[in-house]
């Protein structure tokens, strides 16, 4: 008897809760509300660790709603080797192309950030981690020349974190020479080289152009870099590298990042460095109107200052 009523008990099936509104912190490993880091321009709002964002995002981010008038977009890599390993380059290309949206890991254009003209490149670390071929390099440089034929300031975002692309072996080594010459003429000229490091950059991009601004600028605890910190621990014989080795706070203190800026703070910290440099000739109406009211950093600011270390100047 009691078992015939214990089976017409019923239970009430549990409420589904949607999916996806949680996310976990590669940083401090806490659940964070989605939404909310969204809002933060994909920042955790607990200990404001960088998520990594696509290409997209950062234009979105940075620069003025549609304002990016992209050059050289149909410029794509050939497989000059043909160049088999594991997986074949042509296939490889074709995946990272399918994926991302993109032709190659680079964007580049004319663009504006708060009416301010600038020349702007980004690379995108989902494609073939940002690595630097010929397409890549190719497009740095140009975007450079057309800043100094354009008396513009140049703002270049590495997510390079894959370094010179050897499946196009001395081709992609190639450009490192190419885009520092670029550069080098760039600031021959008189032009303001901003260079913006993000989580990771490193290789063939931090052996040239990335580390040729006549302003570096790092996100928070970026990997910065040659190699990674496993290649330089094994030629520490016995010892350890030093904690945060290669972060962005690490490369401040000794000198080679000059300042630390917070994703959300980049548009408004950019502008000023340009206003401050007054490098940008041909000032929109909409830019002298920005000047009057733009959000200048505290002179003690931590996150603004610039770290001025003798040995290298």
């Amino acid at each position: 008897m009691a078992w015939d009523n214990f089976k017409r008990i019923t239970f009430r099936k549990k409420k589904d809760t949607p999916g996806g509104l949680w996310m976990k912190c590669d940083g401090c490993g806490a659940m964070v509300y989605k939404k909310r880091v969204e809002e933060k321009l994909h920042v955790c709002p607990e200990c404001n660790f960088h998520f990594a964002i696509s290409s997209k995002n950062r234009i979105k981010f940075l620069l003025d709603t549609d304002s990016l008038e992209e050059t050289h977009a149909d410029m794509a890599p050939c497989d000059p080797l043909k160049f088999t390993g594991n997986t074949p380059y042509v296939e490889r290309l074709a995946k990272a192309q399918k994926h991302t949206g993109l032709k190659d890991a680079a964007i580049v254009g004319r663009a504006r950030i708060k009416g301010r003209e600038i020349a702007f490149g980004v690379t995108d670390s989902r494609f073939l981690m940002g690595s630097m071929g010929s397409v890549v390099g190719e497009k740095i440089s140009r975007i450079a020349e057309y800043a100094t034929e354009e008396r513009l300031p140049l703002i270049i975002v590495s997510g390079s974190g894959g370094g010179a692309r050897m499946d196009e072996g001395m081709i992609s080594l190639m450009q490192m020479a190419k885009t520092s010459a670029a550069i080098g003429r760039y600031k021959k000229s008189g032009g303001l080289f901003i260079s913006i490091l993000t989580n990771p950059t490193m290789g063939g991009a931090m052996a040239s152009f990335a580390a040729l601004g006549d302003i570096i600028v790092a996100e928070p605890k970026a990997l910065i870099g040659f190699a990674g910190p496993r290649v330089y621990q094994s030629t520490v014989r016995g010892g350890k590298l030093p904690p945060g080795f290669q972060r962005s706070e690490y490369m401040l203190e000794h000198g080679f990042v000059d300042m630390i800026v917070s994703r959300t703070e980049m548009r408004d910290v950019f502008y000023n460095l340009m206003d401050y440099c007054d490098i940008n000739r041909k000032k929109t109406p909409a830019a002298a109107e920005a000047a009057k009211n733009a959000t200048r950093p505290g002179k003690h600011c931590h996150a603004h200052e610039m770290q001025r270390v003798p040995a290298r100047f």
